[in-house]
């Protein structure tokens, strides 16, 4: 991969990630210095549909490279724009999100600014721990609990029903001061958030299928169990997202009971109706358990999503104080046959938390290409499968694993792929989000809804694969075991109790997570700095991750490998941060080796920069140490 010029929405190439409209935002744009004779560089902007011009300047010289600064005007809510580059000779070139092109691209692969509002500050160094509450911990007040009569009791150490009706109904009673009492373990790790599933009563063991809104199920400790998880999560510095779900209740929720067979109560206009009885309704992928909600009630509105009084907003302000939503099944919510109103959805629910509270985050379930929907108007990031985990389980995986069809693959069988293929999926889809948005989707190897990653993993391959989700930009996800080195053979399987008991067994593995974790809390870089690809192989990615502080240069291989760099791809000498990967320089080039499946890390200068201004004397900027 030889270099070319490059863009992205980091602080090195964006003067203001948040703008407001009509603020004047300058941006940037590196082009090697032996890319070939450059004559004008101009940004094209497309303000109301209308292309706009405006003229780039070169402000810098610094270690090979040529910067290009150019001002833009911030005239829509979503601002895209690109770059024109023209050669001495009249050839002409277009940089979009999506690459270097020598014809005209379409506009939905520009990069795009957006002036909604930001998330918070805290969340682009988030690292999340997901907790489906019935498997990670039973409190010694779980044995006094009356079991309801949906509930299959199970013992801690009995193995999980992942086939037949017994599924959803084994009970293990894990619950919310059994995640209290281990607290102490996710700070050992290093995460920084938990993210909870459904925590109200239901009938099922994933409550998915809420029967009300309005309070903690009492098999999890009920509303005081919350509030002292939440409270002691925040003293020690996490914080603690909740699980709604948007797109449907559950048959025994009361506003179902209430309306079902029953024409005329008020909650009937809060689902759709297949006939005048109300017997038959439509429901999440025809799960007659799951009935769908039509968001063309305002009264749904108003008791659910909107205002001081709603669900959404409740459960964010004291005594609770949850710190976000993650909305299951974000992508369906509002949508149905003609209708679409998830944007409407979507931005009434992110109204409703910034009145709450406006320091919360919001994370939108959408498992395929959720870009359509994650312009940064409402979801700060999406929780999908396409960008990064389908692309990194064919990279990784055993050729002829099955396919994870929780996450939507084909049916049947991963595909194997190379490096090349990785980078090409993974671009794909990212490239379509805007930058602020990409920081803050899940980078997940699985979740409760998929098969355990390590699971079908090529051998040795883990720490490879968790490598990636920590460095890449995006949320880094732990699925509550996999540092204990759990596997399972589809979501079901996957949701195993946490063998407490054999943390001493498990040490290697937690370790190695521990220091991946700590690898992106610790290097600004990781959290919100730029990515440049270096080089893709078959077997090998390298990429730099970049900041006016530090850089981060990653290798990630599935194989033996060695790979040398073009000249200017990196600039000063590699220390080593973490992992066995070789890096020596000689003849002014870096080269990087490994014997075998290896994830490493290397701290590098930062790159050094004249402030945002009016173009002026071009700065020439030595060379790091």
């Amino acid at each position: 991969m030889s270099l070319a010029p490059h863009h992205d929405g980091s602080p090195l190439y964006v003067s203001e990630a948040a703008p407001a409209l009509g603020d004047r935002v300058r941006v940037r744009v590196r082009i090697p210095s032996d890319f070939g004779p450059v004559a004008t560089v101009h940004t094209r902007s497309n303000p109301d549909h209308e292309p706009r011009f405006q003229v780039a300047t070169k402000v810098a010289i610094a270690d090979g490279w040529d910067w290009w600064e150019a001002e833009i005007e911030i005239e829509n809510p979503v601002h895209r724009y690109r770059f024109l580059l023209t050669l001495e000779g009249g050839k002409s070139l277009w940089l979009n999100a999506t690459g270097l092109h020598s014809i005209e691209t379409v506009d939905v692969e520009d990069f795009r600014l957006v002036t909604w509002a930001a998330p918070p500050e805290w969340a682009t160094s988030t690292v999340m721990y997901q907790i489906f509450p019935d498997r990670f911990a039973r409190s010694a007040a779980a044995d006094a609990r009356e079991l309801p009569e949906w509930a299959t009791p199970a013992k801690w150490t009995d193995d999980v029903i992942y086939i037949g009706a017994d599924t959803p109904r084994q009970f293990y009673g894990g619950d919310l001061l059994g995640i209290e009492e281990h607290l102490d373990h996710l700070i050992s790790l290093g995460v920084t958030m938990i993210y909870l599933t459904p925590v109200f009563p239901a009938q099922s063991n994933h409550r998915y299928d809420a029967l009300s809104f309005d309070e903690v199920d009492p098999l999890l400790g009920g509303n005081e169990a919350l509030v002292s998880l939440v409270e002691a999560a925040h003293e020690r510095g996490l914080r603690v997202i909740g699980d709604l779900t948007s797109n449907h209740s559950g048959d025994a929720h009361e506003w179902f009971r209430a309306s079902h067979l029953s024409p005329g109560a008020p909650e009937s206009e809060f689902y759709y109706w297949l006939d005048a009885e109300q017997a038959h309704y439509v429901s999440w992928l025809g799960v007659p358990s799951l009935p769908k909600f039509n968001w063309n009630s305002y009264e749904l509105r108003r008791r659910f999503i909107h205002g001081h009084d709603s669900v959404v907003s409740r459960w964010l302000r004291p005594p609770f104080s949850l710190d976000g939503w993650r909305v299951d099944v974000s992508n369906m919510t509002g949508r149905y046959q003609e209708q679409d109103l998830n944007q409407q959805v979507r931005r009434i629910i992110r109204d409703t938390m910034v009145d709450a509270n406006p320091d919360t985050i919001l994370l939108g379930e959408s498992t395929n290409d959720a870009a359509p929907d994650f312009d940064g108007d409402s979801w700060h990031g999406a929780m999908t499968y396409a960008n990064f985990t389908r692309p990194l389980w064919a990279w990784l995986s055993e050729p002829g694993s099955p396919a994870p069809g929780g996450i939507g693959m084909a049916l049947g069988r991963v595909p194997t792929y190379t490096g090349q293929e990785f980078y090409q999926a993974h671009e794909r889809f990212t490239a379509a989000f805007p930058w602020r948005v990409r920081l803050h989707n899940m980078n997940a190897l699985d979740t409760h809804d998929t098969p355990r990653f390590r699971t079908h993993a090529l051998p040795g391959t883990v720490p490879v694969a968790f490598g990636l989700a920590v460095t890449l930009p995006g949320i880094p996800v732990v699925f509550a075991g996999d540092e204990f080195g759990l596997t399972g053979v589809d979501g079901e399987h996957s949701r195993t109790p946490i063998p407490w008991g054999q943390t001493d067994a498990a040490a290697e593995t937690i370790t190695e997570y521990t220091e991946l974790i700590h690898l992106r809390t610790g290097h600004p870089a990781l959290n919100g700095g730029g990515v440049r690809w270096l080089h893709v192989g078959e077997d090998v990615l390298v990429f730099v991750r970049e900041a006016a502080e530090e850089s981060v240069l990653v290798v990630a291989a599935r194989a033996a490998v060695e790979v040398t760099l073009a000249t200017d791809a990196v600039a000063g000498s590699p220390a080593t941060l973490y992992g066995s990967v070789t890096a020596s320089t000689s003849a002014g080039r870096l080269h990087l080796s490994t014997s075998g499946p290896a994830f490493g890390a290397f701290a590098l200068p930062g790159v050094s920069l004249p402030d945002f201004a009016d173009p002026g004397t071009i700065l020439a900027l030595d060379p790091p140490a």
